[in-house]
């Protein structure tokens, strides 16, 4: 009851519009004396069809609507009112002398928020009235809270994808120059603890390529302007290419990385780009949690309509209880080489696999491994 007293000294009435339906002129009178002295602003109708009109050209807060008119009766009206976008969310208290249940119950069938029982009284009235009142003025607020937290959300996520846009040309710059030193240099010919360093920049410089890349994308995807472009795709074609971009990189950390082909060649129908960035993204997340001497394998098999897509890993796995929550975004995660996760990278392949009509999926044991899996539809027999 606090609560509410404290919210109802907040709304000025005065910004809230009341229609009055009744087709008997001193009912109508007397309402609007009421209410006016209640500081509301008040429009009056006399039947039906009255009403209708007004109702679309006053867009009022709060309909009070007699049900006993000559032409249309109220519950008629009400039905109208309801199935016109443009009237359809203001809220009705009905005016009645019916006190038959049935009466009642089709009332609220047809879109009645209250009923007000003839004859009323000052107070009774305005209580109800405050009551649907309140519940208009909460509304409100969320609708401009919601809209104040979109245009939030749309200003940061344009703000990352600069961010993301401006970082990533340069980043390739350093990681390629980064790469090829540690290609071309060794611990005898600049040191151990030189070689050590370098190989630390080229492995940071990397994550944070594909921080920046997952970035732009995800933003992309938030903001609408990433869409899906369906296509025809042998997963032979695609797979392969993936694994042989990360095998520099399993071999520097001594992992075994193989690609095991499927005995049934499959064919699937999705976005080419974005079902290279998931497994890009799988094994960049199984190579970060797989220590040194272990393995990682990729593969793929039928799974109904749709072709199942895995990489599993024989690294640290993960507890069960974050195992739900490793697609939520924010879920920070560490490798074993002291690897820092954004959780961004797995939160997009969620994205791209549900945009593609398919899921990510996750099974793990903590200290065996995990297996990180999507689906994607397999391609339509004509």
């Amino acid at each position: 009851m606090e609560l509410n007293e404290s919210f109802e000294s907040q709304i000025n009435r005065s910004d809230y519009k009341i229609l009055i339906v009744d087709d008997v002129v001193s009912n109508v009178l007397l309402l609007k004396i009421l209410l006016s002295n209640e500081k509301f602003q008040v429009c009056t109708a006399n039947c039906g069809n009255m009403c209708i009109e007004q109702a679309k050209k006053e867009k009022p807060d709060l309909i009070l609507l007699d049900v006993m008119m000559p032409d249309i009766n109220g519950f008629d009206t009400a039905v109208i009112l309801k199935k016109d976008p443009e009237t359809q969310d203001i809220p009705i208290i009905f005016l009645t002398a019916l006190n038959n249940p049935s009466d009642l119950v089709h009332g609220f069938q047809v879109g009645a928020n209250d009923f007000l029982t003839k004859p009323f009284n000052k107070e009774e009235l305005v209580m109800r009235v405050m009551h649907q009142i309140q519940l208009v003025a909460a509304k409100r607020i969320i609708v401009r809270q919601n809209e104040e937290l979109r245009r939030t959300i749309s200003n940061r996520d344009k703000m990352y994808s600069v961010i993301a846009h401006d970082l990533r040309s340069p980043m390739a710059s350093i990681r390629m120059v980064l790469n090829l030193a540690v290609n071309v240099v060794s611990p005898e010919t600049v040191g151990e603890e030189i070689f050590g360093l370098l190989d630390k920049a080229n492995r940071e410089s990397e994550e944070t390529h594909d921080l920046l890349d997952n970035l732009l994308k995800w933003t992309k995807s938030q903001t609408g302007r990433l869409n899906v472009v369906y296509q025809d795709i042998d997963l032979d074609d695609i797979i392969p290419g993936a694994v042989d971009i990360f095998m520099m990189i399993a071999e520097m950390k001594k992992i075994d990385l193989k690609y095991i082909p499927a005995d049934e060649k499959l064919t699937v129908h999705g976005d080419n780009d974005m079902i290279k960035t998931i497994i890009r993204n799988f094994l960049s997340n199984a190579i970060k949690f797989t220590p040194e001497g272990k393995g990682i394998e990729v593969f793929y098999k039928r799974e109904g309509d749709f072709a199942r897509i895995s990489v599993r890993d024989h690294g640290v796995g993960i507890a069960a209880d974050r195992v739900e929550s490793i697609f939520h975004k924010g879920e920070t995660t560490y490798g074993t080489g002291g690897e820092e996760g954004s959780g961004l990278g797995l939160q997009l392949c969620q994205d791209f696999a549900r945009k593609n009509g398919g899921d990510a999926y996750v099974e793990s044991v903590e200290g065996e491994g995990s297996t990180f899996s999507f689906t994607i539809p397999l391609k339509k027999e004509a």
